[in-house]
């Protein structure tokens, strides 16, 4: 049983009104695979970095069950990085830095060894190497989760649409399936990026919880209300190596389960949030988990008696 995760692994530099790191780990995948590890093993990685990535971080993700032959380290380049500031209600950012340095020439390869998967995670990445990836899978996944932003909907529409037609659910925020579906309604908007490709949508509205679609079945999963909010970067992705990590660990993808991985997801979301890149992820253990899913619970637990 393994889960293929696609993605960047990257350095990011962070300013938040609570605080400011120059420079740490980060990446689409970095944060899927220490999401999706707590529930699935092996991860098996795809990514790019350069000279500079540490070996320690490499070794971290190992012990935890991540597989890195899909990881191509190039030599004399450096490795991505990105430089954001939050603004004070957390839920805006301005991109300070974009530096693709080797992820400009990234063609991912998916190693023999990694045949076979059951599942798949693309993370967000330009869609022709979503694509890419698909493709290279001799056997189609049981499920193909994919990750997008804004910025592929300006630049790269049409090959974005073509990778819809080949994934079983999108992971996109409100903004991004409002411009996809050039619909204001949310749930107008649903309707139509189904009709795109995918059996299921996740919509993703930050500390507002997340909504689920499939066919005339809608579901909303809450966020936990957190005292702190100290670093979003990551939270999507954490979200998604979480959602990917229990239907993969329970192999069912029924909607039903599907509403308990966008709890598990949404439960891995709030640590990632509570310390600054994936520091917090790093720190956590089965008992913590366990106890936020019952946070969950409960806070969407209710009896009520009709009169």
């Amino acid at each position: 049983m393994s889960l293929i995760s696609v993605g960047t692994m990257a350095f990011d530099a962070i300013e938040t009104p609570f605080g400011k790191v120059d420079k740490i780990i980060g990446g689409s995948a970095t944060y899927v695979a220490y999401a999706a590890s707590n529930f699935i093993k092996p991860v098996q990685q795809i990514s790019i970095v350069g000279n500079d990535f540490p070996q320690e971080e490499m070794d971290q993700l190992t012990s935890r069950g991540v597989e890195l032959d899909g990881v191509e380290i190039v030599p004399d380049k450096k490795s991505f990085f990105w430089s954001g500031k939050y603004h004070i209600d957390m839920n805006t950012r301005d991109t300070l830095v974009t530096d693709l340095n080797v992820l400009a020439d990234f063609n991912p390869i998916v190693p023999e060894s990694y045949q076979g998967a059951e599942f798949l995670m693309l993370g967000n990445l330009m869609p022709s190497l979503q694509l890419s990836v698909i493709k290279q899978l001799r056997t189609r996944p049981k499920l193909i989760v994919m990750d997008t932003m804004n910025f592929w909907m300006d630049l790269a529409m049409d090959d974005l649409k073509a990778v819809l037609k080949e994934v079983d659910v999108l992971l996109v925020n409100d903004g991004e399936a409002r411009q996809l579906s050039e619909e204001v309604s949310l749930v107008k908007a649903a309707r139509k990026i189904l009709a795109m490709g995918p059996k299921f949508l996740i919509i993703k509205k930050g500390e507002h919880g997340a909504l689920l679609f499939h066919e005339n079945h809608v579901f909303f999963a809450p966020a936990l209300p957190l005292e702190e909010v100290f670093d979003p970067t990551g939270a999507g992705d954490t979200f998604a190596g979480g959602f990917i990590g229990h239907l993969a660990k329970t192999k069912d993808i029924s909607f039903e389960n599907m509403k308990t991985a966008i709890i598990v997801g949404s439960a891995m979301a709030s640590f990632c949030v509570e310390k600054f890149g994936p520091q917090r992820m790093q720190e956590i253990t089965k008992a913590d988990i366990d106890e936020r899913i019952a946070e969950f619970v409960q806070l969407v637990n209710f009896d009520i008696d009709l009169v």
